[in-house]
């Protein structure tokens, strides 16, 4: 991975160059005063944390859901 930095001013100035070279995987350091002051890195979208539980009540299965009628299964199975 290559590492670039760049000063503030240069930052401020270049600002969508760089974004577009952090997203194809470089690595820029913003300097301030010629010190490492921020990293530049592309935004990631949060996974959300699961929550078991949350529809309960919410869904509803037919009585007959784990039943499948015959000529449903023939249908699949090609033969009638």
């Amino acid at each position: 991975m290559v590492t670039k930095q760049v000063n503030m001013h240069e930052a401020k100035s270049r600002l969508s160059e760089l974004g577009e070279r952090v997203w194809k995987g470089e690595k820029i350091v913003i300097a301030k005063a010629g010190k490492p002051y921020l990293d530049l890195l592309p935004h990631r979208e949060r996974r959300r944390t699961r929550k078991p539980g949350r529809l309960k009540g919410k869904i509803e299965m037919a009585a007959d859901f784990d039943h499948t009628p015959a000529e449903v299964i023939a249908d699949f199975e090609g033969s009638k």
